[in-house]
């Protein structure tokens, strides 16, 4: 059994069940509700890492180029630069390209000029720029991808579905116990092995089974633009601080991040400053920063383990540790991972299931480092996903950008109707919603993960009520109602943070849901929609 839906939990699971072992994955939450659906996006070359932490630096390395090829259609080939403005040390910009080469990392110094050239929204500060193979990455397609593969493989995923103990008996963990809502209460899940893969939350779930497992969380703020100011990676070559990295994601920019010691994952004050601080930083190596519109901002939590009482939160290393519990606290069959990035996931996940495959007398090797994640097993013709199913440009390569290799099954079979766009900022079919209801359900938010459907510039305001629509088609309008709640007040957290200067936006946002949806002025109303007559006809859902 596996506890925790991030992308080394469901990279955990997808492991085992390819070797042929009967594993269940359990969370709290949707997939990728922690800390993997709340990082800024980026796909390290080991650069950040190469002069405090070589040997993360490596694996960053070696694993950027695996999930180049297992998850092609979750990773976008930016490149990286990193630069330098006449306030930082010169000196540590030769020990960082030092540093990569020694690594193993590919680097190529340009000018100031050239930069520019590539990128012409840097600060003309910029004295010289150091190119990296940094990339972005989707983590909720990954984490989805892997979640599926597992599946597909025999095993069981279960969301929504809290851990409230750890069961010892003799000794060992022999299960846990959860909320079960199929059941309406608690119910047990018995296992051999169990895999603490809660990242922030790992010291609560190795309580329950009555061990210490000291962490550090330290949350971060980020911030997300209406339009990708730059098309690569930029970091500030220094040394790591807050606000020093800019990273295009789709249509968007994601600018982070800051650093925060907290106490409880599940309990930090969102700070408005944290936002602030992140944009003069970040303007100083992009000024049009500075006046950007901004469309959200949101917090992640890292995973960050203190052995020994360590309290730096700050140093640059990202290095993971595997805790056998049977080693280290005399308790059988329990494990816990944490620490690490999302790019080492794999990494991770490998190390794990080769310790509990030995555990368990299984000896099959892994895999998942040559076998593609659904998704990205082939080369997606977008031109003739175009012809065939008759899409715009944007759109079709919209959606072979978020399916891949799926993108024809997606498609295929659909009327023309359910190839229409629900969603226009993010470019997102009604085919492409109906396959993510299909896979995890009424959560609008799991579909959103999944699709990018509300996550444009609008934030849902002229798509919220289209995706709550395709819901109630299959769940009821209850289903369709509530899902609408859940989006509108969960955009509406990000939003909160950025509302300085947005106020009219804002103000148009809440006049569409309150008046032309009259969710204010007759909720009840709202929800005696006839929902079956959304998308009768040949005109626009409205």
């Amino acid at each position: 059994m596996v506890v925790g839906g991030g992308a080394t939990g469901t990279g955990i699971t997808r492991d085992l069940a390819m070797r042929g072992v009967d594993v269940t994955l359990v969370e709290r939450d949707r997939l990728a509700f922690g800390t993997s659906g709340r990082m800024h996006g980026l796909l390290h070359s080991g650069a950040r890492y190469a002069v405090s932490d070589p040997d993360t630096a490596r694996h960053c390395h070696d694993e950027n180029r695996t999930l180049r090829d297992i998850a092609a259609h979750c990773v976008e080939d930016t490149g990286g630069l990193f630069v330098q403005l006449p306030e930082d040390d010169a000196e540590y910009f030769d020990r960082k390209q030092r540093a990569c080469q020694e690594a193993g990392i590919p680097t190529a110094e340009i000018d100031a000029d050239r930069a520019r050239r590539e990128e012409p929204l840097l600060s003309s500060a910029v004295e010289r720029a150091l190119r990296v193979p940094d990339a972005a990455i989707d983590p909720f397609g990954l984490v989805a991808a892997n979640a599926a593969s597992a599946a597909d493989h025999g095993a069981t995923i279960r969301t929504h579905t809290p851990v409230t103990d750890v069961l010892v008996e003799g000794g060992a963990v022999v299960g846990v116990a959860i909320d079960d809502e199929s059941t309406a209460g608690r119910s047990t899940i018995r296992a051999e092995q169990v895999v603490n893969a809660t990242g922030p939350w790992a010291g609560d779930l190795a309580a329950m089974a009555g061990v210490d497992v000291p962490m550090r969380p330290a949350k971060g703020a980020m911030m997300v633009t209406n339009v990708r100011q730059v098309d690569t990676v930029i970091n500030r070559c220094r040394p790591r601080a807050e606000g020093d990295i800019l990273v295009p994601h789709g249509t968007t920019a994601i600018l982070g991040t800051t650093d925060r010691e907290i106490e409880d994952p599940d309990a930090y004050e969102e700070e408005s400053s944290e936002v602030t601080h992140l944009v003069e930083e970040l303007s100083e190596m992009v000024p049009a920063l500075a006046e950007a519109r901004p469309l959200r901002a949101y917090w992640g939590v890292r995973p960050l383990f203190a052995p020994d009482g360590q309290e730096d939160t700050t140093a640059d290393s990202r290095d993971f540790a595997i805790l056998d519990h049977q080693e280290r606290d005399g308790i059988g069959g329990f494990t816990t991972v944490v620490g690490g990035k999302l790019t080492l996931y794999r990494l991770m996940a490998e190390r794990v299931a080769d310790l509990i495959a030995g555990r368990l007398g299984v000896d099959a090797p892994c895999r998942t480092a040559s076998e593609p994640l659904p998704g990205s097993d082939g080369a997606v013709d977008v031109r003739t996903v175009m012809q065939r199913f008759d899409l715009r440009s944007q759109v079709a390569h919209r959606t072979a950008d978020r399916l891949g290799d799926r993108t024809d099954p997606v498609l295929e079979g659909s009327e023309s109707a359910d190839r229409r766009v629900l969603c226009e900022c993010e470019a997102v079919t009604r085919a492409e919603v109906r396959d993510a209801i299909e896979a995890v359900g009424p959560d609008i938010e799991a579909i959103r993960n999944r699709t990018r459907a509300a996550m444009g510039t609008c934030q849902g305001t002229r798509c919220g009520h289209r995706l709550a629509s395709e819901i109630a088609h299959v769940h009821g309008p209850e289903a369709g109602m509530d899902a609408l709640d859940d989006l509108t007040a969960e955009r509406w957290q990000g939003q909160r943070h950025v509302a300085e200067g947005r106020l009219g936006q804002l103000a148009l946002a809440y006049s569409i849901h309150g008046g032309t949806y009259n969710r204010a002025r007759n909720p009840e109303a709202f929800r005696a929609v006839e929902y079956d007559a959304f998308g009768g006809g040949d005109g626009d859902d409205t």
